[in-house]
C-alpha cells in the first residue's frame, strides 16, 4: 500500500473479515521482509499457528515473510498475478509488431514522393496496420465470447496478419481456462503439464520466461486448486483504503491517517 509520496506499507488482512471491522492484521511500514517479519513475530506464535492458507504474489519478500511467521500456512499464488504475466508476454509481441508497423509507415513517408501524400494501407475495418496493432490491445484481455463485433472483426483481421499473435493469444486462453475450471489439484498439474508443452513448442521467448516463471512457484500456484483462494479480498481492500485516502482529499499527516485506519478496520 502507498500512502504519499510513493512511500510503500504493507498491510495484512483476513479474508474473514470481509472489508469490515478486524480486516487490518497489521500495518508495517516498508516492504523489507526482515523489518516485516519482526514486527509480525510481536503476534503470539498459538495465534500465528492457527493460519492456514496465505494468498500472495510471487515476490521472494513475501513467500520469505509469509514462511517465517505463518510456518502451519499453505501458501497461495494468486492466480491473477499468473494470468497477468501470461498477458504482459502475449501483449510483448503485439507491441514488437507496433514498433515494427510504425518503422515500416516512416520508411514508406520518408520514400515517397514529395508532391505526393503516401498511401496508407486499410484493412476493411477502416483500420490502418498501426492503428489495428494499437486498438487490439484491449481485446487480448479478453476471452472470445466477451468481444464485441467490431472486436471480433479487428482480432479476426489481426489474427490473420499475425498468426503468432493468435498461437500467443491460445496459450494465453488456454491458460485461463484451466484456472476457470472447477478441478482437483491432480488434473490442474495434468494440463498445466499439457500447457508447458505448448509453450515449448510455441518458441515464444516471452512465454518461455513465464514457463520458467511458472515451474518456480509450482507447488503454491497448484494450491490454488484446492480451495481457489484468491488475492481479491486483499485487493479490494486495498482499493477501499484509497478511496478513504481519497474522500480525505491526500494524506497530509500518516500518523493520524493510520490511526483513523486502524480505528476503522482493525
Amino acid at each position: 500500500m502507498a500512502l504519499s509520496d510513493g512511500e510503500l506499507y504493507t498491510v495484512l488482512t483476513s479474508k474473514q473479515a470481509k472489508g469490515r471491522k478486524a480486516g487490518i492484521v497489521a500495518i508495517v511500514k516498508g516492504t523489507q521482509s526482515d523489518s516485516v517479519i519482526s514486527h509480525l513475530l510481536k503476534i503470539k506464535r498459538k495465534r500465528r499457528m492457527t493460519v492456514k492458507e496465505i494468498t500472495l504474489d510471487m515476490a521472494g519478500s513475501m513467500k520469505r515473510i509469509a514462511k517465517k511467521c505463518f510456518p502451519c500456512a499453505d501458501q497461495v499464488i494468486d492466480r491473477f498475478h499468473v494470468q497477468k504475466l501470461a498477458i504482459e508476454a502475449l501483449q510483448e509481441i503485439r507491441i514488437r509488431h507496433r514498433w515494427e508497423a510504425i518503422e515500416m509507415e516512416n520508411k514508406e513517408m520518408e520514400g515517397a514522393d514529395k508532391n505526393k501524400k503516401p498511401t496508407t494501407e486499410l484493412f476493411e475495418n477502416g483500420d490502418s496496420r498501426k492503428q489495428l496493432l494499437a486498438r487490439s490491445r484491449y481485446l487480448l484481455y479478453k476471452s472470445r465470447e466477451k468481444w464485441t463485433l467490431s472486436q471480433s472483426q479487428r482480432a479476426s483481421i489481426l489474427f490473420s496478419q499475425y498468426p503468432d499473435l493468435e498461437k500467443a493469444y491460445q496459450l494465453v486462453d488456454g491458460l485461463r481456462k484451466i484456472y476457470n475450471r472447477n478441478i482437483p489439484k491432480s488434473l490442474a498439474m495434468t494440463q498445466l503439464a499439457c500447457w508447458f508443452n505448448e509453450v515449448e513448442q510455441s518458441g515464444f521467448e516471452s512465454f518461455s520466461t513465464l514457463r520458467k516463471t511458472i515451474k518456480n512457484h509450482y507447488r503454491d500456484i497448484l494450491n490454488y486448486f484446492d480451495h481457489r483462494s484468491t488475492n481479491a479480498a486483499a485487493e479490494s481492500f486495498n482499493a477501499k483504503i484509497k478511496n478513504f485516502r481519497m474522500q480525505l482529499r491526500g494524506v497530509k499527516d500518516r500518523t493520524f491517517f493510520l490511526f483513523r485506519l486502524t480505528k476503522l478496520f482493525a
